[in-house]
């Protein structure tokens, strides 16, 4: 129906932001593509009933605290045959796009446990990675409200190389909130700090070994294709997972809620993929570090991530138990160290060849890999923009690998939870006829209860 540059009301500088090696790291995968499916309004019919240029305002009103994602990301030049990616801060705004799907209702979206295609255009931005929008100067951040028959989906896409998914739920609850309290609300929402965080030493901008963008991205972006189910499990099936888990072991380490529920799902994932006993299996776990890192505070805006890495083999991810397996990934968690974590921040850009955040890549590699994002602690069903809570969570194409799980809160909260995973569509049809993985999950309604 309509695209447009939106822009904040601030007058800010052209300035550059230099991105951090954590930042650097995620250029090369797509964009962060998050959204909420909503009700219509009450008494309404569904389409042209959302004010959209309120829509709009507000999201202008998020970028005026948000404003480095109006900018643009650019290339210092190069330096002794070393590139410097950064953000430019600048005006030249964020896109919005207002769509219509009057032929999708609600119920094609959340009633089957499979994830219909169609949500995939709800997004902006598709198919692009963060390098693409140096190269095309693409915006770094993009929204799309699109008014279904009985509902409103609303969606983001944000350039991984200046957000993760901390920032990226809180631009969003931000954005929300605005809309739904109005000019000169008292905000809940935390300002984000964009003081970037480097470690003791470091040279800024940090200079890459690579003459060109091109260098950096040149690589093949085909994936094996892949089908999606979104899964919920409820606080009462994740209590007896947990307790489970932590019966079948003999440490004194607990294990939480979200290891029992992962090695669930590793588990049954083995038996999808039909592993053969002696063949290895890794399960790769994104883990936040503000909180873990010091120095880096709980509203900072950027990337602060890094993974830890569970192996073993399959016949013993499926033969010792859920408690053996969940230890694996507890192990792998607390193995996480602020100091090496430091010392590898320090030592990438002075590898030969840094390495970066390759999704298909890795599934080539290592087939047998199981990877998972997000939180159960991101605020997703906070985000009522003036006429209800969200009915569901979904996300995009991008960054859809064969192996990926994305953990998000449940509806119900309380301690709920849900798993939107990703996998070739012979080992996805067989996880969920598992009998045995099947009997954790609840039942889906058009609410996603």
């Amino acid at each position: 129906m309509s695209r447009r540059m939106v822009r904040p009301g601030l007058a800010e500088s052209a300035e550059a932001i230099h991105l951090t090696s954590w930042d650097l790291r995620s250029i090369a995968v797509e964009y962060i593509q998050k959204g909420i499916l909503l009700p219509s309004l009450p008494g309404g019919q569904g389409r042209h009933d959302v004010d959209v240029e309120r829509l709009a305002s507000s999201f202008a009103r998020a970028l005026d605290r948000f404003y480095p994602y109006a900018g643009r990301l650019t290339v210092a030049p190069a330096r002794e045959g070393r590139a410097s990616p950064e953000s430019r801060r600048g005006r030249e705004g964020a896109e919005f796009v207002h769509a219509v799907a009057p032929g999708v209702a609600v119920a094609d979206v959340t009633v089957s446990l499979l994830i219909p295609r169609v949500v995939w255009s709800f997004f902006p931005l598709n198919g692009m990675l963060g390098a693409d929008a140096i190269a095309d100067s693409h915006p770094v951040l993009a929204a799309q409200v699109t008014e279904l028959a009985d509902g409103v989906f609303i969606a983001m896409s944000m350039n991984h190389s200046v957000a993760d998914g901390t920032t990226f739920w809180q631009f969003f609850n931000t954005w929300s909130e605005l809309t739904r309290l109005g000019l000169g609300a008292v905000m809940s929402t935390p300002l984000p700090v964009f003081d970037k965080w480097f470690f003791d030493g470091c040279t800024i901008p940090i200079p890459l070994p690579f003459g060109k963008l091109e260098d950096i991205v040149g690589r093949s972006r085909s994936v094996p294709p892949v089908q999606e189910c979104f899964l919920h499990f409820s606080a009462a099936t994740l209590k007896k997972l947990k307790a489970t888990a932590n019966g079948e072991i003999s440490s004194t380490t607990t294990i939480s809620s979200l290891q029992a529920l992962l090695a669930h799902l590793w588990r049954a994932v083995c038996r999808a993929r039909r592993l053969a006993p002696e063949q290895e299996t890794a399960y790769i776990v994104y883990v936040g570090c503000r909180g873990r890192v010091g120095g880096i505070p709980a509203s900072y805006a950027g990337n602060a991530l890094a993974h830890v890495t569970a192996k073993s083999s399959a016949g013993e991810i499926m033969g010792n138990g859920l408690g053996w397996a969940a230890w694996q990934l507890n192990r792998a968690v607390a193995s996480f160290d602020e100091a090496s974590a430091r010392d590898k921040l320090a030592s990438w850009p002075q590898e030969q060849e840094p390495s970066f955040a390759h999704l298909p890549e890795l599934v080539v590699s290592a087939p047998t890999t199981l990877l998972t994002g997000s939180s159960p602690r991101f605020d997703v069903y906070g985000n009522d923009f003036g006429w209800g809570a969200p009915l569901a969570v979904r996300s995009g194409a991008g960054n859809k690998v064969d192996g990926k799980a994305t953990v998000y809160e449940g509806r119900g909260r309380g301690g709920s939870m849900a798993l939107e995973v990703c996998l070739a569509p012979e080992g996805l049809a067989r996880l969920v006829a598992d009998e045995e993985f099947m009997a954790a999950v609840g039942v889906t309604s058009s609410t996603d209860a």
